[in-house]
């Protein structure tokens, strides 16, 4: 077992501004590591990511 498998990831964009929107939704956009309007992450494809992704589904953007 030295193989290691291929990690799936997603990428993130955050495609609109947080002003107006719930205190628990900036905390998910930062938990994802998106800070300002434009901002890219590539992060690991799992069911946390996943979860935080679907709570903001308005706010961004899936890329992969």
């Amino acid at each position: 077992m030295s193989e290691h498998a291929p990690t799936k990831t997603v990428t993130v964009r955050l495609i609109k501004g947080m002003r107006g929107c719930q205190s628990r939704h900036r905390l998910s956009v930062k938990a994802l590591g998106l800070n300002k309007l434009g901002d890219v992450r590539t992060l690991p494809d799992n069911p946390s990511v996943r979860g935080l992704i679907a709570k903001v589904h308005y706010l961004v953007q899936v890329e992969g």
